[in-house]
């Protein structure tokens, strides 16, 4: 072993520690950089030669150390449990969202709600029916009537808004994913020549992670490195990313309308390169398409229901009465100037005229030589009118079936999040755990770094006054 040998193993000891210094300090830099995972130096001994020499022998203890590799500490597990974690509350966290501000549409019990409303329509009917000649019970039937109509409309407008907003905000979504999707394809590129070149890569892995974490939130996706170092996503069973290409994703534009939503006719995801679907069920996509269309027709569908049932019920009966000129009654509620069903986007009034209202249930048979029925003024019909609120399939039970499974449902998807909120803290826990940056640790591994640095230092002094004893000092005896 050569004297100057022992140079060579504090400098490598010096070069070691402080790149151990310099990691410690990356990590500690970016202690709260979101997606930052903590990096480790692996060092190694540099031993003793393993081919032997023809003319000498090696008796040194080892050629110092020298630094492997700078370690991304993630664990492969935990990322991709933590990426399906972070889908499902992306998930449930929107679909309870939607169900949130359709339950607000709906203000039960209150002064606002359809129940309180139609409490005051069947109440102005049995006004009426104990005073059927009053214009001022008959003209207030006729408000309570068109208040009813009027917060149906209401009420299926703002579902309708509420459809057409999500729309909006599903064809952002799309743009964000595309745009993730296109940084992940760059990063894996970036990745790829960096690595052939021999320079670091762990900051971009940290970035393509983020992306992947992104990706998985919005859409549910799955990532998995492949032979090539490259990630790779994937959505619905198809490629988002493959190594270094990207495909483009978007929302179908029909159907534009709540109303255009059929069982055939639904709001999908595709592939902009051949219009194919894109299978999705989580993430947010996954909640806004099935709000798109399943939970928001489903609930138009059922509001049409209460307004067909309101209407159904109060014409029939209202057309077995008569009017103040002792003609039958006709339809209270109608589809409007175009004929159609009612629904709850069309329901409206069909009568102004507050002689019209068929209170009567009854008609006294015209007085000859006069050929015009008399009117009776028994109010039966009117009374007849105000009990349609107790009939079991009548538009106050649907309407209350309406409302308690919204309830009941709206309750479960909030139970559900607190839920998914757990499970993902505790995921997030252990990746932290992981791949989080701890201070304590990393002011422990500075200062043992330091230390280390320190004394590799003190053995080059030591080793450099040896070696002037040696050249300086040896030999000088006689002179």
């Amino acid at each position: 072993m050569s004297s100057f040998d022992g140079l060579s193993v504090a400098l490598s000891s010096l070069y070691a520690q402080r790149r151990g210094l310099d990691v410690t300090g990356q990590n500690i830099a970016n202690a709260n950089t979101e997606g930052y995972s903590r990096q480790r130096v692996d060092m190694a001994s540099v031993g003793a030669p393993a081919t032997p020499a023809i003319w000498s022998t090696w008796q040194g203890a080892g050629g110092g150390v020298t630094v492997q590799d700078i370690t991304r500490l993630r664990d492969a597990f935990l990322e991709a449990r933590g990426r399906t974690e972070q889908s499902t509350l992306s998930q449930v966290t929107t679909a309870s969202g939607t169900l949130n501000q359709v339950q607000q549409m709906f203000p039960e019990p209150g002064t606002n709600g359809l129940q309180s409303i139609l409490s005051q329509l069947w109440s102005g009917f049995s006004d009426l029916a104990n005073n059927p000649g009053s214009s001022a019970a008959r003209t207030q039937v006729l408000q309570q009537a068109s208040a009813t109509s009027n917060w149906l409309n209401q009420t299926h407008a703002s579902l309708a808004t509420q459809w057409s907003a999500m729309h909006d905000q599903a064809n952002a979504l799309a743009s964000e994913v595309n745009s993730a999707a296109q940084g992940v394809a760059d990063l894996n590129q970036a990745i790829q020549r960096a690595t052939q070149s021999g320079l670091p890569a762990n900051d971009l892995a940290d970035q393509r992670d983020l992306l992947a974490m992104k990706l998985a939130n919005l859409v549910g996706a799955t990532s998995r490195v492949g032979p090539n170092g490259m990630l790779d996503v994937l959505v619905g069973g198809g490629s988002l990313v493959r190594g270094n290409v990207a495909q483009a994703v978007a929302f179908n534009s029909i159907p534009a309308r709540l109303e255009d939503v059929t069982t055939t006719a639904q709001v999908q995801l595709t592939w902009v390169k051949d219009g194919t679907q894109v299978p999705v069920s989580s993430g947010q996509a996954g909640a806004m398409l099935n709000g798109m269309n399943n939970v928001l027709p489903g609930y138009s569908a059922r509001l049409d229901a209460v307004a067909n049932s309101l209407a159904t019920a109060v014409n029939t009966q209202h057309m077995a009465g008569f009017d103040l000129n002792g003609n039958p009654g006709t339809a209270l509620f109608s589809s409007g100037a175009i004929p159609a069903p009612i629904t709850a986007a069309n329901i409206t009034v069909a009568i102004t005229n507050p002689t019209l209202l068929a209170a009567s249930g009854v008609v006294t048979p015209p007085i000859p030589p006069s050929t015009t029925p008399v009117p009776n003024l028994d109010g039966t019909n009117a009374m007849a009118l105000s009990q349609i609120r107790g009939l079991t399939t009548g538009p106050d039970t649907v309407y209350r079936q309406l409302v308690v499974d919204l309830g009941v449902t709206t309750q479960s998807a909030s139970r559900q999040v607190d839920t998914q909120k757990a499970i993902s803290s505790q995921v997030d826990s252990a990746r932290s755990s992981q791949a989080g940056v701890n201070i304590d640790e990393e002011m422990t591994n500075m200062i043992s770094y330091q230390r280390a640095y320190e004394a590799a230092g003190r053995l080059m002094s030591a080793i450099d006054g040896t070696l002037d004893t040696l050249i300086n000092h040896t030999g000088l005896v006689g002179r």
